[in-house]
């Protein structure tokens, strides 16, 4: 395995690259990713040492669950199998990874996963909660964007990218519990958009490369200077309400504490896959969490041309919660020649319902 690279601050060893993660030296090997066919032993379990821990409650054309996750062997390694053919095996240590897909899909496709829901699973094996969140870098602190798919944290994400503010993490914002603060670990640098967010950020959808040659979402490559590298202590969370067509929007409101611990919940990363040890280490975590971290709610506009003050509204609160006598979004934000073009007649895309999503969305936000 000659590949190397980092992710979430794992030393990764792949038999070949990951798609959207640059290649880094490491000091230790934490997971190792073999991209091939599953041992022939996955398919010869015997029906009683395999127990199905989840199957989606979405379903492909044909009816068939879009994913459905097994424990073999009480435990010793679980079997995600995906309606498009694709398939993961991880051990209980979230060590190992093997994974295999079938024609047409490409590694690119597989990368989908593994840098999402695959990914959040290792990381919970491995004991870290984490939430389906963005995370942009403010005053050398980590602010977290959350919200379940199609909520916009990606776009947000972007529209703050533009502006020359770096990016922690994307789609999983890890709560790395170090007693007395939560650090949120750098993913990769890179950001998933759709079309229509492409389009509303950037003037044209073809903007932006193709994350794949099977799917319709294009990424944003961030350099150097836009991707945070190395941890950083979260300092609060934004949790992204629905979108309205309100002259008030956007606007930042107080969460009372049982609205954000329900909101942090709903949103912790492959909840649906945790035990009851794992419920009940996320129960304290995120109680630990509402205890020292400001959690409120940003209610964005519709209109993709309200993205500048989208930010603007995130920056200017954030400010105000730390005694900032100077709003952020006159110290920080671009001149306003470079900031984000917007094209005046989008409107933001809304994918939360199945019928408006893609089955790869669908699956995705497992």
């Amino acid at each position: 395995m000659s590949y190397r690279c980092s992710i979430y601050n794992l030393g990764i060893a792949a038999n070949r690259p990951i798609p959207g993660v640059p290649s880094s030296s490491i000091d230790s090997i934490d997971v190792r990713i073999c991209f091939g066919p599953l041992p022939a032993w996955t398919y010869e379990v015997d029906p009683r040492e395999t127990e199905v821990s989840h199957t989606s409650e979405y379903t492909d054309n044909s009816g068939q669950a879009l994913l459905r996750v097994s424990r073999l062997f009480g435990g010793t390694h679980h079997h995600f199998r995906y309606a498009d053919g694709t398939e993961f095996l991880v051990d209980k240590a979230g060590s190992e990874i093997q994974c295999c897909w079938r024609d047409p899909l490409t590694i690119e496709d597989a990368a989908t996963y593994l840098l999402g829901p695959v990914f959040g699973f290792v990381l919970l094996l491995r004991g870290m909660v984490c939430l389906h969140a963005s995370a942009v870098v403010v005053d050398s602190e980590a602010v977290a964007l959350v919200g379940p798919a199609g909520s916009g944290k990606s776009t947000t994400a972007a529209a703050f990218s533009s502006r020359g503010i770096s990016i922690a993490a994307e789609d999983v914002v890890t709560l790395d519990d170090r007693n007395d603060h939560f650090l949120v670990r750098p993913s990769y640098p890179c950001i998933r958009l759709w079309p229509a967010s492409v389009k509303a950020l950037y003037g044209d959808e073809s903007h932006l490369p193709l994350l794949t040659p099977n799917w319709d979402k294009r990424y944003l490559e961030l350099t150097p200077e836009k991707f945070e590298r190395e941890p950083l202590p979260l300092s609060a969370i934004y949790v992204l309400g629905e979108r309205v067509d309100d002259a008030a929007a956007p606007f930042v409101q107080p969460l009372d504490r049982t609205d954000a611990l329900l909101s942090l919940i709903a949103n912790t990363y492959t909840n649906y896959l945790m035990d009851r040890q794992m419920q009940a280490r996320q129960f304290d975590l995120l109680t630990r969490v509402l205890a020292n971290i400001p959690v409120r709610k940003v209610t964005p506009h519709t209109d993709a041309r309200r993205l500048p003050e989208l930010c603007d509204c995130i920056l200017d609160d954030f400010a105000s919660r730390n005694g900032d006598c100077h709003s952020h979004s006159s110290s920080i934000s671009a001149p306003r020649s470079q900031r984000i073009s917007v094209s005046s007649a989008l409107t933001l895309p809304r994918t939360d319902h199945l019928t408006q999503r893609t089955q790869r969305t669908a699956e995705i936000a497992e």
